[in-house]
């Protein structure tokens, strides 16, 4: 399943210069794949599109942020609904 994920952190909390956006999630988390990723600097947001079928991976794959971040999940896809 895929996942639309806008996570989001206030200016006093920017990763900038301390591992960076991405070290707001765990690219090696198992059972996640993330499918693009695309950063909003000046918002201190980043979106990305992740694919998995596990709540407990997508929870593991955010928790380096949860201390510092808001995500809203989406669920997406591209199949219209019949």
């Amino acid at each position: 399943m895929l996942f639309h994920i806008k996570q989001s952190h206030a200016p006093a909390d920017c990763p900038y210069g301390k591992g960076g956006s991405r070290s707001l999630f765990d690219e090696n988390a198992g059972g996640v794949s993330v499918r693009g990723y695309w950063l909003a600097f000046p918002q201190h947001t980043t979106y990305l599109i992740v694919e998995t079928d596990s709540a407990a991976a997508l929870q593991a794959f955010l928790k380096p942020g949860a201390g510092v971040c808001t995500a809203e999940i989406t669920p997406v896809t591209d199949q219209p609904v019949a």
